[in-house]
């Protein structure tokens, strides 16, 4: 059974399943993360949705480069999770199928080509409890049980 954090599934409503890689990236004891500023700030886990035809490993160079601008190396998958939300972004509800993986923030290569994110580097404590979601608290509250990759 995969893991559900955040509010559970309304019954009336019809989601749909949108699966994701995002990365827990440590570096010196703190996470690079993205700030979505649309529709409002949101720290989140760098990473996305994964297109139709695409595999997961893919879908994370290209969002994680997308979303910070930096490439990653070593991503090691470490859990799952989902969550049923609202995507104003394509005005629809979403059953995020969100899978984990720790990497190596190898190097920057440019600014975000995503418009309205920014790329964070913040204390891994910090980072914590300042996610956006519960799901990505949860995996980054547990950062040290990965820090081979540091």
């Amino acid at each position: 059974m995969i893991r559900r954090f955040g509010e559970p599934p309304q019954k009336d409503r019809h989601y749909h399943r949108r699966p994701g890689a995002y990365a827990l990236l440590p570096r010196d004891g703190r996470l690079l993360l993205t700030c979505q500023y649309d529709p409002g700030p949101d720290l989140q886990l760098p990473g996305g949705g994964i297109d139709p035809g695409e595999s997961p490993l893919p879908a994370l160079h290209r969002e994680v480069h997308e979303e910070t601008g930096w490439s990653i190396s070593k991503p090691r998958k470490i859990g799952i999770f989902r969550r049923f939300v609202y995507m104003p972004e394509y005005d629809l509800w979403a059953e995020k199928l969100c899978h984990i993986y720790v990497a190596r923030p190898v190097r920057r290569i440019g600014p975000p080509k995503e418009q309205g994110h920014e790329a964070v580097w913040m204390n891994q404590e910090k980072a914590a409890n300042f996610l956006g979601n519960p799901g990505d608290r949860h995996f980054a509250a547990q950062i040290n049980k990965f820090r081979a990759l540091d």
